[in-house]
């Protein structure tokens, strides 16, 4: 083949065209290697895509692939059975994979860690390993686990699954209920999910299927491959905003014991929102493993899909790059609020269906007062929004440590913020399986710290989102998260969503700690170059 690159893939030899390709888009879309995962493609920023070049940790959206002609490329599918088999029975032992969107690059990642024994001997390593990746599922603390389980000593998979509790084998049906329960949507719990075999919805998509990616005067741009879609696009790459948060409600006047005021924040989920349909047929689900914490219910890539397939008469595939879905996907809604010491209070709010019910249904004596604000969607389906921000309120108002609060659904918390970590009491009916409710709490607390101390998105006054990359979202990295203890206090009530209740009481323990400033994110560091 003229013009073209020889390189290993897996074992195997391959043979691709010297095009200026990138090394991702080979392994996906030229030769279907799908367990690298694309969550900011060209940003570099999230560690999804992450693969090994010759033994060492690379990211593949931003490698061309002609840097790596004639070299080794590994995948998590590539690595040998058995050290593929450890990680996943560590990762799912401790539940330190949700929705499994990351952790395929993690482990990558980890693996190239544990080659290197000089470089491996302690947690403060492993947290600089993990600073090239983001997770937001589940708090980085289990990831942290997991490692240590799988370097413990067991000999197979098994040994290391055996080493973490509940003792015995898990019922991984009764997993996913629970699962499924905390995250808003189907999910699947199982050693294959960590490993990249979640189901997400690029990944199933059928080989030849045309892409479309949103067009620049608010269309779908068209094309044979995900590189020529964006060029019809004309797309341009995002970066991160040179001005600073803003927050767009001004608290109301009043005799107030306490106020808040809060900016437009990101949900972040790492698998931004896509689909594919066959002419005539059911588009797949934008959900696929995980509900996104709510985001995607109102994703416009399946009805993209379905249309533009019968359209077109082939299967479409519909992709929103990591722009595109800062852009269009919702955010959770600023408020501006003032409460009195009874309880009674005004909460002002960017106006969003149904977030009035959602605070009176647990604060009866605030007044919500809707706002129309320029600015990008948002949506009361975000984990707990105007719930949260209201029982926030009603803690600190109280002003006792460690702090407690109980969903509209009936899960309660305590939390105590400290230096020495988080420490939280959920109780929320039939754990069903303690791993899996353990994630997605250690997974609260951490959004949760970084909801009050780093997280919001920058938008004009105009409304344009000027934030586009990953990196400046504000998201808490590993060495940036405490230690998380989640003691869970298991009753033979009907089993209600826990974590939503631990996110609220961790983050009314860390404003309190603080001494409730008015403004979040309390800090301006928002982290990352961009």
């Amino acid at each position: 083949m003229a013009g073209s690159i020889t390189l290993e893939v897996d074992g195997c030899a391959v043979e691709v065209p010297d095009d200026g390709a990138s090394l991702l888009e080979v392994l996906r879309d030229r030769l279907g290697v799908r367990s690298p995962k694309d969550g900011c493609s060209p940003q570099g920023q999230c560690g999804c895509c992450t693969v090994l070049v010759d033994g060492a940790a690379r990211v593949a959206c931003v490698t061309p692939v002609r840097r790596v002609a004639g070299r080794r490329v590994t995948t998590v599918a590539g690595l040998p059975a058995e050290e593929r088999e450890r990680w996943a029975g560590a990762f799912l032992a401790t539940g330190a994979s949700q929705c499994g969107f990351c952790t395929p690059g993690i482990v990558v990642r980890l693996s190239a860690l544990a080659a290197r024994p000089d470089r491996a001997g302690d947690e403060a390593a492993v947290e600089r390993a993990l600073g090239a990746h983001l997770c937001r599922c589940t708090g980085w603390r289990t990831i942290l686990e997991a490692w240590a389980l799988a370097r413990s000593g067991g000999d197979t998979a098994a040994e290391v699954t055996s080493l973490s509790p509940p003792e015995g084998e898990r019922d991984l049906a009764v997993a996913a209920v629970r699962a499924t329960l905390e995250g808003g949507a189907p999910q699947a719990v199982g050693a294959g999910v960590a490993v990249g075999a979640g189901g997400f919805a690029d990944d199933t998509a059928p080989a030849g299927a045309l892409v479309a990616v949103p067009g620049g005067s608010g269309g779908w741009a068209v094309g044979e491959t995900l590189r020529e879609a964006r060029a019809a696009a004309g797309k341009v790459q995002g970066r991160r905003s040179t001005i600073d948060l803003r927050h767009p409600l001004q608290v109301p006047p009043g005799e107030w014991e306490l106020t808040l005021r809060t900016t437009w924040v990101e949900p972040a989920y790492l698998e931004t929102d896509a689909s594919w349909c066959e002419p005539g047929g059911e588009p797949a689900t934008p959900l696929a493993n995980g509900g996104a914490f709510g985001a995607k219910r109102d994703s416009p890539a399946p009805a993209a899909a379905r249309r533009l397939a019968d359209e077109h008469g082939r299967p479409v595939r519909v992709l929103l790059s990591r722009e595109d879905t800062v852009r269009l996907g919702a955010k959770r809604p600023p408020v501006a609020a003032g409460v009195r010491a009874d309880g009674t209070g005004l909460m002002r709010v960017v106006r969003t269906p149904g977030i009035a019910t959602a605070v009176t249904a647990v604060a009866p004596g605030l007044v919500v007062e809707e706002v129309d604000v320029p600015g990008p969607p948002t949506s009361a389906a975000l984990r707990s929004a105007g719930e949260a921000e209201a029982l926030v309120l009603l803690a600190a108002l109280r002003g006792e440590t460690p702090v407690s609060v109980t969903t509209s659904a009936g899960a309660t918390a305590v939390a105590e913020v400290g230096d020495d970590g988080v420490h939280v009491r959920v109780e929320c009916g039939q754990p069903l399986d303690e791993v899996v409710l353990r994630s997605y709490c250690t997974g609260a607390a951490h959004m949760a710290l970084g909801w009050v101390r780093r997280e919001g998105i920058a938008v004009d006054e105009a409304g344009t989102v000027h934030d586009l990359t990953i990196r400046s979202f504000g998201i808490l990295r590993a060495g940036e998260t405490p230690p998380v203890e989640i003691e869970i206090v298991a009753s033979e009530a009907t089993p209600v969503n826990g974590s939503d209740a631990v996110f609220a009481a961790v983050a009314a323990a860390e404003w309190l700690r603080q001494g409730c400033p008015q403004d979040w994110p309390t800090s301006r560091a928002r982290g990352g170059p961009a």
